[in-house]
């Protein structure tokens, strides 16, 4: 991990309070009742069951999001689990045991493996034997586009070429054009291509936000090109109207969601981050509003191993600016710190 204070210059400049009486910013829980990714109503008793080796409410999840094609749900259920099996494997182990060719215990262990092998310093060459797997998820069900989001990811770590990127990529939107966690493993191969977020990455995350429906997720795409921008750096210059209006996107999407839902609660998060690396301390307070409980590891963990304090110690920074009891930054809007862990892959 990098030093948290090296990366985020607004975030380390902490006020002193003026001998006024604070404004207080009412409506907000306590610290101590916010939450680090709480599952929604749904994957709660899936992995309450998986805790006691149970496998049957995780089946019975996964296999509802392939019936009603909820593509969305199905990429976030399995990405939990999945990390929920890396350090309790038991339920999943005898899951494949029981239904060894069922689609959905097929995608997990794909999805398991791959955060495996990213998490090893041989990544490549442990990628490459994880591929029978991404190939099994694959074919278990044709509609799936999940298991292509994990062949981009997969691409990506194995450094393959532009040209076979694009046949996965092409095959990835023949099953769900406008799915968001592949066009975030497009949008992450592209930065990686170009060794940084050059202007190319926004142009196609622009591009796919303007094609999308305006509550696809897909509307955050710009912003999450915007955070790695901030976060790790490289390529061209951004101009700041682009990075405003990445913000303005995703601040409309957020709009269209309940406050302290857990299901943009990531989208929020993200965002929050990218309103305080822009100074816009009240759009920043309006969205600590809406995240409410809901704090989400990513991106904090990028930057921190307690990502949680971090959310909290942000928060507060955020509600005593919009109270007046901190003085602006010292940094230029555009600044960016040093690079951000890499622990998203």
């Amino acid at each position: 991990m990098v030093d948290t204070m090296a990366l985020l210059h607004p975030f380390s400049r902490t006020a002193r309070a003026p001998r006024t009486t604070p404004r207080p910013v009412t409506g907000l829980p306590a610290d101590d009742e916010v939450l680090l990714d709480a599952p929604d109503d749904r994957l709660g008793p899936a992995l309450v069951a998986a805790a006691r080796g149970e496998h049957g409410p995780a089946a019975a999840l996964l296999a509802a999001t392939r019936a009603t094609a909820a593509w969305e749900n199905r990429d976030r259920y399995a990405r939990r689990l999945a990390a929920f099996a890396h350090s309790r494997p038991q339920w999943l182990e005898s899951w494949y045991a029981h239904a060894p060719h069922d689609p959905d215990v097929l995608l997990l262990r794909a999805q398991l493996a791959v955060d495996h092998a990213w998490r090893s310093p041989a990544r490549a060459e442990w990628l490459r034997e994880v591929s029978p797997l991404i190939t099994a998820a694959a074919r278990g069900d044709d509609r799936d586009p999940v298991p292509w989001r994990l062949a981009l990811d997969h691409a990506r770590g194995t450094e393959a070429g532009p040209k076979y990127f694009g046949e996965l990529w092409e095959a990835a939107l023949r099953r769900a054009p406008h799915h968001y966690g592949c066009h975030v493993a497009a949008l992450r191969y592209l930065a990686a291509s170009w060794q940084g977020f050059h202007l190319e990455c926004f142009d196609f995350a622009d591009r796919a936000a303007q094609d999308a429906p305006p509550d696809s997720l897909i509307q955050a795409l710009p912003s999450r090109a915007a955070l790695a921008y901030l976060t790790e750096g490289g390529g061209a210059e951004v101009p700041r109207e682009r990075l405003d209006a990445a913000a303005d996107r995703a601040i409309a999407l957020s709009a269209r969601f309940p406050v302290a839902d857990p299901w943009p609660a990531e989208i929020r998060n993200k965002l929050m981050y990218v309103l305080v690396r822009l100074d816009r301390w009240q759009d920043a307070l309006a969205e600590v509003h809406r995240i409410g409980p809901c704090a989400t590891s990513f991106p904090w963990d990028r930057m921190s191993d307690d990502p949680l304090a971090l959310f909290l110690r942000v928060r507060g920074d955020i509600r005593a600016r919009a109270a007046g009891l901190a003085t602006p930054s010292r940094y230029p809007r555009s600044e960016r710190g040093g690079r951000a862990g890499s622990g998203d892959h």
